[in-house]
């Protein structure tokens, strides 16, 4: 069971373990892009390639959970559904339903683990694959993996832990055929929660760290993206760096302010935050592509101290 494109890897490495895949469970389809043409989801894509039946319920009711029935299945796995699943299909299989979650349980429950520990500085995150139970990420723990975060952007984590989940799926499958697999129970005082992110998240608020800042423009980067306002205008902001102590000194302006430019460079665009200097270095423009801010700043008129931010309201 499983819906995005971070599900289909899943599918994929269950396909090839030698385990039976007798169905797939994905959301139904939906309006993607610009066009708002109905494409299938990642998962029922992968599936309709290897030749696997697709099953797309509106909602996990009696007679979905029927047709899933129908199948007998030993296990359910489960990777980025999008829904909660109820007990009576968490019990429906003989091993139950298991589930490969985005980060080192219980850190980072919910529906948006990798923007989390991008944004919360984690030095390490991975997968951990769980037993799944009536709560939100509350499960016995069976494997886990880590990775170090690094600089890494969110589509440079979302690839290797797709990956990662898959192959942690089918390690546990094959533990659990065996009898070797030891449930572990989380510390649910040791738990953190990551939210849902819309859209509007992706404001900048210059009154945070530069470090805070780079953080998010990484952990939202492709979507929903960082951006932030010149003058009315939305500027999308693709890439930045934290200023070292040595380039602070160099682009003093005497602004002060959070969001005033401070300098403009071929290696960025100085703002000033609550807490050192954050460089622009990659930036777009309404209906432009995304470029280099030096490239950028060619066609702008900008002054120093000019302040960065817009609020409609």
């Amino acid at each position: 069971m499983g819906t995005p494109d971070f599900a289909a890897e899943s599918l994929k490495a269950l396909a090839g373990s030698g385990h039976e895949v007798v169905l797939a469970v994905s959301q139904p389809d939906a309006a993607k892009d610009r066009g708002k043409k109905v494409k299938p989801t990642p998962v029922k894509a992968e599936a309709e390639k290897l030749g696997i039946p697709v099953l797309q319920p509106a909602k996990i009711d009696e007679e979905a959970i029927g047709q899933i029935a129908e199948e007998k299945p030993d296990i359910i796995c489960v990777t980025a559904y999008g829904r909660i699943l109820p007990k009576v299909l968490l019990d429906l299989p003989r091993f139950g339903c298991i589930n490969a979650h985005a980060s080192i349980l219980p850190r980072h429950r919910g529906s948006a683990p990798m923007q989390h520990a991008i944004l919360k500085g984690d030095e390490t995150t991975g997968v951990t694959v769980m037993q799944m139970d009536e709560g939100m990420d509350t499960g016995d723990m069976l494997l886990k993996e880590e990775t170090p975060v690094d600089g890494k952007d969110l589509e440079q984590l979302h690839d290797e832990l797709a990956v990662m989940g898959g192959r942690l799926l089918v390690k546990a499958l094959d533990m659990i055929e065996k009898g070797e697999i030891v449930p572990e129970k989380q510390n649910d005082e040791e738990a953190t929660y990551a939210p849902m992110i819309s859209k509007k998240d992706g404001l900048i608020d210059f009154t945070r760290s530069a470090a805070e800042i780079e953080r998010k423009v990484r952990a939202y980067r492709p979507w929903p993206g960082a951006f932030t306002y010149l003058d009315e205008d939305m500027l999308k902001v693709w890439r930045s760096e934290v200023a070292s102590a040595d380039d602070e000194g160099a682009y003093a302006s005497g602004d002060e302010r959070p969001g005033a430019v401070i300098a403009l460079t071929d290696d960025g665009i100085a703002v000033q935050t609550g807490n050192g200097v954050i460089l622009l270095t990659e930036v777009q423009s309404p209906g432009k592509r995304r470029m280099a801010s030096s490239d950028w700043l060619r066609g702008k008129n900008i002054e120093i101290n000019t302040i960065l931010g817009y609020n409609k309201g």
